[in-house]
């Protein structure tokens, strides 16, 4: 298992590979995350750098209601329902959740994300779970009312890509079973979501596969895939934890 972050430095952004049994020091790599990986020999103290969202994609996808228990007295999908969320909606580890002006139900999503390591069409489900280069800690921050308020938007364009609506890192891990990883949503320290990615409805190749039908995946793409359970609206001065076993703890607090 190998955990890559993506950070800046003195010297400016880089790429690295955290190490140490307490995961503090950062092995610096050259050129981006999914290149060679070869190392530079420059170390860093993890408290010493600004952690940034650990890859820049392309595009990314979303699928809605992907576990039973989020669902509520919806049908069950027939196959991953997607959306879009705009590459400038990410937000770093730590920067904040700034809600904005016009929104009034402003709700966290914690999730589990994909990080697409190769290009992916018409794949079948095998071929798609190789084509995952790794995952993420993701928030699909989302505002209700301009998502499904009386006066909703015809299209999610605000309701989830706002600016600063997809927090994602700490960091991308790779080599692990993330078909069975314990996520957990805190509010302020308090578990308000808390549920097994094993039991998502489609999982991580099945999205993989269905979305590469239609649309071309790239090299770093990333797919938020969905979330538990019940959310609850956020404010101002709440500090928002998205925790994957084995991946970190993704945090930002709301402004």
């Amino acid at each position: 298992m190998t955990k890559y972050i993506r950070y800046r430095s003195a010297s400016g952004v880089s790429y690295g590979i955290l190490d140490g049994e307490d995961g503090e020091t950062v092995r610096e790599i050259r050129g981006g995350l999914l290149d060679g990986h070869a190392e530079t020999g420059a170390t860093h103290k993890l408290s010493s750098v600004k952690l940034l969202c650990p890859c820049q994609p392309g595009k990314i996808m979303a699928v809605g209601l992907n576990y039973r228990s989020h669902l509520g007295s919806r049908p069950q999908p027939a196959h991953p329902e997607m959306f879009y969320k705009p590459v400038t909606a990410l937000q770093n580890p730590e920067d904040p959740i700034i809600i904005p002006p016009g929104a009034s139900d402003v709700h966290s999503e914690g999730e589990l994300v994909v990080v697409v390591g190769k290009q992916v069409k018409k794949a079948s489900k095998d071929e798609a779970r190789a084509a995952i280069f790794g995952v993420t800690c993701g928030n699909d921050v989302s505002d209700r009312n301009w998502q499904s308020g009386e006066n909703k938007d015809l299209q999610w364009w605000r309701a989830k890509g706002s600016d600063t609506f997809a927090p994602l890192g700490p960091a991308v891990v790779t080599g692990m079973d993330y078909g069975n990883l314990l996520l957990e949503t805190r509010m302020n320290g308090e578990a308000i979501q808390k549920q097994y990615t094993s039991d998502l409805i489609f999982d991580c190749a099945s999205v993989v596969s269905w979305v590469s039908g239609w649309v071309t995946l790239m090299p770093g793409d990333l797919i938020y895939t969905g979330t538990p359970g019940k959310t609850r609206k956020m404010s101002p001065g709440d500090v928002m934890e998205v925790e994957i076993e084995g991946i970190g703890v993704l945090r930002n607090q709301v402004m």
